[in-house]
């Protein structure tokens, strides 16, 4: 006989305070060691690595070994839809950090939400998509038009291939800073590879935020009609 899930436990690995840091830490999408961990979560690297450890225990993170160093990751995208489900619900705090604070601007603007686009730059690309007649909404998901399928192959997205994989295809994801839609899924994450791959964002350090390039600014701007405000120029909150 199958025995319900445990949610006790998942909601307890996730819930305790540093815990829940790593793992927003990791939301970014990209690998990383345990003293960048230690670091945002603001605990010693021997803290960090306990908690490491139960994250580990629980299925809900994985580790790479590369040299003499070990890289974390989130286990899946499961686990990611699970932790940007809980974004949405959970309270906003004063953060207690200075840093922290500093960065809370860049977040909104433009982030990795493990692996694809969020922020104002995912939800201002979803809605050029749409207004573009590239995409259009099939209730909860994004369906492709037969000009989407050209214009993401010559972005060298094979859409046939992304269909196959073991995940959603294309989804509207609530985005919890805008509250607006971004585009989440198997393709939202060939969206993010090709923005990375020619350099029309960069990851910013310390951080899950993305800085747009002058290069992504004249392509957002010229093929989409989409068009910022610089981070540097929004101005940062003091507590």
């Amino acid at each position: 006989m199958l025995q319900e899930p445990d949610l006790g436990i998942a909601a307890a690995l996730i819930g305790e305070p540093t815990r829940a840091k790593i793992l927003s830490a990791l939301m970014g999408g990209e690998p990383l060691p345990a003293s960048e961990l230690a670091y945002r979560a603001h605990v010693t690297p021997q803290t960090a690595s306990s908690h490491l450890a139960k994250l580990l225990e629980g299925d809900l993170i994985r580790v790479t070994p590369s040299g003499r160093h070990r890289y974390y990751s989130l286990k899946n995208h499961e686990v990611a839809e699970l932790l940007e489900a809980l974004s949405l619900v959970a309270p906003v705090v004063e953060p207690k950090h200075l840093r922290t604070t500093k960065i809370s601007p860049e977040l909104c603007h433009a982030r990795t939400c493990y692996d694809h686009l969020a922020g104002k730059l995912g939800v201002a690309l979803a809605n050029a998509l749409l207004q573009q007649a590239f995409l259009h909404e099939d209730e909860q998901n994004y369906k492709l038009t037969d000009k989407g399928v050209t214009w993401f192959a010559s972005w060298q997205i094979d859409v046939e291939r992304l269909k196959k994989k073991q995940r959603k295809f294309a989804y509207a994801c609530l985005d919890w800073s805008e509250r607006h839609y971004h585009i989440a899924g198997a393709l939202g994450a060939a969206i993010a590879d090709v923005f990375f791959e020619n350099g029309w964002i960069k990851r910013v350090s310390h951080s899950r935020a993305v800085k747009i390039t002058p290069a992504g600014e004249t392509f957002l701007a010229n093929a989409l009609g989409i068009t910022f405000l610089e981070t540097s120029q929004v101005a940062s909150h003091t507590f």
